[in-house]
């Protein structure tokens, strides 16, 4: 990839990236302890010291590894703005998409990691290293440029696998996430990495696909409140178009998505809501 940069594939797959010849940054930590120990093993094995560790943003399959190696290293772990709070405090993460305290079915590894101390990540980047902003798919999410032009997206795209097999990917902003994509199509490097994808020199067929499938859900979404609908009548609309399995995580993520959709229809003009007998229902918003 280049004379500095590396990656771990995994299911979250990690950057790891060489400031010196002994001492490396690795930028996400996977999915849970697990994943920590075998990160450092393979650090390790190269003779290489862990420095630092980047936080693309806080979901739990991204931090999930960060405890056991800051406890293990003492290194420090570095997050831009709300990020920071989420991935030092874990249950932010699950109470958010719940709505609420989240009950015992949710505060899983899959929603809750184990907390780390985070220091922000402005001013404290070392040489050939630099963060981007990519909004949308979580707060104040980032991705990674290396100095040897490699690119680390987190989760801006997802690949046409996953899209296929589950159709909807968790979005917090859609209106940023949009934004994103249009920003990604700028860029210009060796290689490029998200999260959950293979690396690829061109991301621009991924790009389209991300942003067909967001376009999609969008429509779909704003045809079903053509007759007036509660938010529980559309998510349950999205899991049946797409054959989705209720379970408690799907219904947190997938109805925190639903949420989002809803906001950026309504922000757009496109749907309003109506209270009627203490139920919210969303419509079509007349025009004229």
């Amino acid at each position: 990839m280049g004379n500095k940069t590396y990656y771990i594939k995994n299911a979250t797959n990690i950057g790891v990236y060489k400031i010196n010849d002994k001492d490396v940054y690795l930028i996400d930590t996977g999915n849970d302890k697990d994943c920590g120990k075998k990160i450092i093993k393979i650090v390790e094995q190269q003779g290489w010291s862990i420095k630092g560790i980047i936080t693309t943003h806080s979901n739990a399959d991204h931090i999930g590894g960060n405890k056991v190696i800051q406890d293990r290293t003492n290194c420090p772990v570095y997050a831009l703005g709300i990020e920071k709070s989420f991935t030092q405090f874990p249950i932010l993460e699950a109470s958010f998409l719940y709505g609420g305290f989240p009950f015992k079915d949710i505060r899983n590894k899959f929603l809750l990691a184990k907390e780390s101390v985070v220091t922000p990540i402005e001013n404290n980047l070392p040489v050939g290293l630099e963060y981007l902003t990519l909004k949308g798919h979580f707060f104040d999410m980032i991705g990674v440029k290396t100095e040897d032009d490699v690119y680390f997206l987190a989760d801006s795209l997802f690949s046409e696998e996953t899209i296929t097999k589950y159709h909807l990917f968790f979005v917090y902003d859609v209106r940023e996430y949009l934004n994103t994509l249009d920003y990604l199509s700028t860029l210009k490097g060796k290689l490029f990495i998200p999260s959950h994808c293979q690396a690829t020199e061109d991301i621009t067929n991924l790009i389209s696909i991300n942003r067909n499938k967001i376009n999609e859900i969008s429509d779909k979404i704003y045809l079903m409140c053509l007759n007036e609908v509660t938010f529980e009548d559309v998510l349950k609309g999205i899991f049946d178009e797409y054959n989705l399995v209720m379970n408690p995580n799907q219904y947190v993520l997938v109805g925190s998505a639903i949420r989002s959709y809803l906001a950026y229809l309504y922000d757009e003009g496109k749907i309003c809501f109506e209270f009627k007998e203490n139920r919210m229902y969303w419509k079509h918003k007349q025009q004229g």
